[in-house]
């Protein structure tokens, strides 16, 4: 019975653990060679740009639409920096990845507009990504500093003419889904009155009881609006408060319309904030560590660890734009299906700590 979680926040370190330890098994059992990876970062990066691309035609077609760029968005960042990554050691080592390079550049261009068209949030998701991703390579292989200024004005002009793309398009269509102004005006409506409301009634551990939805005398914990996917819950007939039908519109004034470091100051109080930033803060750190020392072994011309090194570039890229984008921008961006791919980004990462031994 102890094993079974009691709320929330306990089914979320329960499945962060689960995950960690598959991580660990499978980077250890399946072989991490070079080509393993590229072929399923581009077998992944093509069935992103596959299912954005859909997901669009069913929204222009008023057919429905299940919006795959949330919960999905980082995996395709660490599908296409992880490609990237391993093209750039294939060149290195003499290879002609021209062809490759073209389907690629394919697969982005497809992602991006798509991905753009559906959320302005993943838009800004992916460019960061990128950024990062181009930046941590330069410095993985000793390259000239990714960060100049030329660069950074590029990456801005990319963002401000897609969003401005975005708003002639939402214009000239008459669907205002399409507009990034539309959704900063209904951000500024609504956070200011959200923020005052979480900074008059977070406490250390939870929230003020009478701040939340559900009434709760004394201090409340734990109470869904930071939560895993609503279907796994289900599945496992866990009996924890759940935002239904209309009530998704009070889990909104602290899941959408704030950062990240409200949203979980809110639901888990000031030690939860703090438990999250130690959470990023290390896997961060232990993946640069990882990958310096993959650096080392790889100019010994030790190509062990090469799949695991463009793999851990991908998914460190993808964690860190997710983490800046979810803590300080849209809490969504790390909560809900959206927080099961951060904490799954997050095992990658940590996973590559631990080596089993093979008798």
């Amino acid at each position: 019975m102890m094993l079974i979680a009691q709320n929330h926040l306990q089914l979320i370190i329960e499945v962060g653990l689960m995950l960690l330890v598959t991580m660990i098994f499978a980077l250890n059992i399946i072989p991490m060679s070079l080509s393993i990876v590229t072929f399923l970062s581009l077998f992944l990066s093509g069935g992103f740009s596959l299912l954005f691309a859909v997901d669009l035609v069913l929204l222009l077609l008023s057919f429905g639409q299940n919006e795959f760029t949330h919960p999905f968005g980082p995996i395709a960042v660490l599908a296409i920096v992880t490609a990237i990554s391993a093209l750039k050691v294939m060149e290195d080592s003499g290879v002609n990845v021209l062809g490759l390079k073209k389907v690629v550049f394919l697969f982005l261009l497809v992602i991006t507009i798509a991905g753009g068209l559906m959320h302005r949030s993943f838009l800004l998701l992916w460019l960061l990504g990128l950024f990062i991703g181009y930046f941590v390579i330069s410095k993985s292989f000793r390259e000239r500093s990714f960060l100049s200024l030329r660069r950074i004005l590029f990456f801005i002009g990319i963002g401000a003419a897609g969003f401005v793309f975005l708003e002639i398009l939402s214009l000239i269509t008459g669907m205002n889904i399409f507009s990034p102004l539309l959704r900063i005006s209904r951000i500024e409506e609504n956070s200011l009155s959200s923020i005052k409301m979480v900074l008059n009634n977070v406490q250390l551990i939870g929230h003020n009881g009478n701040a939340s939805y559900w009434g709760t005398e004394g201090t409340a914990f734990a109470e869904g609006y930071i939560s895993l996917p609503m279907q796994l819950i289900l599945m496992f007939g866990l009996p924890f408060p759940l935002f239904f039908g209309v009530l998704v519109n009070q889990k909104d004034t602290v899941d959408y319309m704030l950062p990240g470091i409200m949203g979980y100051t809110f639901d888990f109080g000031y030690i939860g904030l703090i438990g999250l930033m130690v959470f990023v803060g290390v896997t961060i750190f232990v993946g640069f560590k990882l990958l310096k020392m993959y650096r080392a072994k790889r100019e010994k011309n030790n190509k062990k660890f090469l799949g695991k090194e463009v793999l851990l570039i991908g998914a460190l890229s993808a964690f860190i734009a997710q983490a800046l984008i979810g803590l300080f921008v849209f809490n969504r961006t790390i909560n809900g299906t959206a927080l099961l791919t951060f904490i799954f980004l997050g095992s990658i990462i940590l996973a590559q700590t631990v080596t089993l031994k093979r008798r």
